[in-house]
């Protein structure tokens, strides 16, 4: 799944007011920290990820592995702050950030 420049650009402005739900600590991508991104997802579909590292590198391969591991797609990061986005086959009306931005 690819998102195009609109899409991306859509996706955006609808995290701009999303909090980080989830904290990558100085541990990195444990086996809790991958369940908990499984449930965010699932519920909120475009979710904030805050990671900790201070290493410009370190966060990008952080972010690269959620992504890989979650099957998520990268739509902005900008310093410790990364945004991604996977669809829920079912989407929550109450929980996911997309339903309750375009409605």
């Amino acid at each position: 799944m690819s998102l195009s420049a609109e899409q991306r650009r859509q996706y955006r402005a609808i995290a701009h007011n999303l909090k980080p739900v989830v904290m990558v600590g100085e541990k990195g991508l444990s086996e809790g920290l991958k369940q908990e991104l499984e449930r965010a997802l699932d519920d909120h579909e475009l979710i904030k990820v805050k990671i900790a590292s201070n290493d410009r590198e370190e966060r990008q391969e952080i972010v690269e592995e959620i992504c890989t591991a979650t099957g998520a797609e990268l739509v902005q990061s900008i310093g410790k702050i990364a945004v991604i986005l996977r669809r829920a086959a079912k989407p929550n009306r109450k929980l996911s950030n997309l339903i309750r931005a375009l409605t």
